[in-house]
């Protein structure tokens, strides 16, 4: 029997605003896991969940805007090892617009500094790690996607 941890499925939301440049929703995670690194909304997949449901539930839970989740299309999925950490993700990162108008609060700040809109360039920008590891993955390894997609969702 392996003494390793049960690998985990975790589902992130990228959702994009409209705004010039166009920009995803990004907040600093709080917490021993990812501390202080850009994340995007997201969590555990649960059991019955398919992932653009687990998408909109967390998106919901964590920053009061409800996005349909028939709005979600998947976006990347990544494998993500964290062994200074213990653990083992797949992520999957499924992506929305944001509804016209939507706001997003900070309903768990134990977890979350705060929400806030980031420029795909900003990210770029940003060093690897200021970034949490499935998003940092994303834009390093996919930025296309990351832009194609803002393209087609202005």
């Amino acid at each position: 029997m392996s003494s390793n941890p049960p690998v985990r499925v975790g589902v992130g939301a990228l959702l994009s605003s409209p705004t010039s440049p166009p920009s995803l929703l990004a907040g600093v995670r709080l917490g021993s896991h990812g501390a202080g690194r850009l994340a995007l909304p997201g969590g555990h997949l649960e059991f019955g969940e398919s992932w653009a449901e687990c998408a909109a539930r967390e998106v919901l839970e964590e920053t009061g805007i409800a996005v349909s989740p028939g709005a979600f299309e998947t976006l990347s999925v990544s494998n993500d090892v964290m062994r200074a950490e213990g653990r083992h993700y797949v992520t999957i990162i499924m992506a929305a617009r944001l509804p016209a108008g939507a706001a997003a609060r900070n309903l768990e700040p134990d977890k979350c500094e705060g929400w806030r809109l980031c420029a795909l360039a900003e990210l770029r920008g940003m060093a690897g790690e200021r970034l949490f590891g499935p998003l940092r993955r994303l834009v390093e390894d996919e930025p296309a996607k990351i832009a194609s997609f803002l393209a087609s969702h202005r």
